[in-house]
């Protein structure tokens, strides 16, 4: 049985999506990978899915293709009417599940719709599942999703993922983007990762997870979000190592080329100022990250201030940007960096 889904990311990063699923799903047929989400078919069914790059994943029910932008949703929704035969896929995933709502999204932003409209595909929904229509408070959620690509999709949503704003501390960075940034990194089993802005634990917390990693070092001058990132660990730690270091102090703890992978999301100068500027803060990093780093080391690297890394990184004769990823991250234009060893000229 064919099963095809919807599933939202950050945007950006379609290439490491695109690996990350063709890698995961053998048989997978890739409808449309577009910024933020891809569209794909598997044999696979939503409970062996595993994935963790994405934000939120939908059981794609019908797709209306070539719609009509300004009237999309509710030509879509009068389309799902005029299927007398109407299948919702399978049947809904637990026991648990008896309430649902209808909700509409029109290029990324939610709509309202026409109200008598609403009341017609709930009382469809309902007849049609067995399930009550619960508009607060339901256990799952039927999606008519626009998007500019000129198509419009009738889903089930899967997942349950929050508001990244509602769940996260302040800088803390999004799971999936720590996943994502790890892969990119691919720490393997006899590999030492680094974070020297560990912050509340996103990246070292991913890195043992779903890698190999033989030791991760997550380091902070935070206190307050060490005790956070303790208390991800506890009872786990043999394999984390989480100290208060400086990063301008940081060979008091950690060798010369004795780091494999450095995998951050260093400050971006934004909300809380460094004691230099953040150019030269990015210079005086970079330069030590040169001297961390083993000769096929991998340095995966996020921030804002794309101008100010580029430009620390090509002042460092050791190290070369090898990709840019740009992404949007609740709302901010930011950039992942994959910087490794430059080659040694003869």
């Amino acid at each position: 049985m064919k099963f095809t889904y919807y599933a939202a990311f950050i945007p950006g990063m379609q290439t490491v999506v695109e690996d990350i699923v063709k890698t995961r799903l053998k048989d997978v047929n890739i409808k449309k990978l577009l910024d933020g989400a891809v569209f794909f078919e598997t044999d696979c069914s939503y409970d062996s899915l595993n994935f963790f790059c994405f934000n939120n994943i939908f059981s794609v029910l019908d797709i209306f293709e070539n719609a009509d932008e300004k009237n999309a949703i509710e030509n879509h929704i009068n389309k799902i009417f005029r299927q007398k035969n109407f299948i919702f896929g399978d049947k809904p995933p637990s026991k648990k599940i008896k309430t649902f709502r209808v909700i509409s999204s029109h290029a990324n932003q939610l709509v309202p719709v026409d109200e008598k409209i609403k009341l017609n595909i709930e009382k469809y929904i309902s007849q049609k599942t067995g399930l009550s229509c619960n508009r607060s408070s339901p256990d799952t959620e039927f999606w008519f999703l626009y998007r500019n690509e000129k198509f419009s999709l009738f889903m089930e949503r899967r997942s349950r993922h929050h508001s990244f704003d509602k769940t996260l501390h302040k800088g803390e960075l999004p799971p999936q983007l720590a996943y994502m940034m790890c892969r990119m990194a691919n720490p393997g089993k006899a590999h030492i990762v680094l974070d020297p802005f560990c912050g509340y634990g996103a990246i070292p917390e991913q890195a043992l997870k779903h890698f190999p990693a033989e030791n991760v070092y997550a380091f902070d001058i935070n206190n307050d979000a060490l005790k956070f990132t303790r208390k991800k660990f506890t009872g786990s730690t043999k394999n984390c190592i989480i100290n208060n270091v400086d990063i301008n102090t940081i060979f008091s703890s950690l060798a010369e080329k004795s780091i494999d992978r450095i995998i951050t999301d260093p400050p971006w100068g934004m909300y809380e100022q460094p004691e230099i500027p953040i150019g030269l803060f990015y210079e005086k990093m970079i330069n030590i990250f040169s001297r961390l780093l083993k000769d096929d080391g991998i340095i995966v690297l996020l921030t804002a201030r794309k101008e100010e890394l580029a430009a620390a990184v090509s002042k460092c004769k050791k190290l070369m940007i090898k990709n840019t990823l740009n992404i949007l991250l609740s709302g901010k234009k930011a950039a992942v960096f994959i910087v490794t060893n430059a080659p040694q000229s003869a």
